[in-house]
């Protein structure tokens, strides 16, 4: 993959997972929430909420609500998933917590299925 297209799908999940992440916290989410969670401009999370739009993965209600649609929240659950394990991971490693969160996002994006179910599976393995 070709490293515009990587970085689009990674601006892509980091989206759909910051929209998971502010669903939870605020039930409610519009663009501005995005934009203050990222600090990001208003206008270009309002240029990704089109994109996200369109490939189906959000609605937007008419009150400016944004919601997943089933294809949104799966990739959002996804790499929530990854982020929150390879976060734990590298500070029980004895990583500073800032540092590990700032890893794990850059390592959920590229990491495989194989290798972290791989290590999913060590983790829950020798945490009984």
């Amino acid at each position: 993959m070709n490293n515009n297209k990587q970085r689009s799908n990674e601006s892509m999940e980091d989206y759909l997972e910051t929209i998971l992440i502010l669903k939870n916290e605020l039930r409610n989410v519009r663009s501005i929430d995005i934009a203050n969670k990222l600090n990001f401009t208003k206008a270009s999370v309002s240029i990704a909420m089109k994109n996200l739009r369109e490939k189906e993965f959000i609605t937007v209600t008419d009150d400016g609500y944004i919601e997943l649609t089933s294809s949104g929240k799966k990739i959002a659950k996804r790499i929530y998933e990854r982020h929150t394990i390879l976060s734990e991971l590298l500070i029980n490693l004895g990583v500073k917590p800032e540092t590990a969160l700032k890893d794990a996002c850059k390592i959920e994006h590229d990491i495989s299925d194989e290798s972290f179910n791989a290590i999913k599976n060590h983790i829950k393995e020798h945490s009984k």
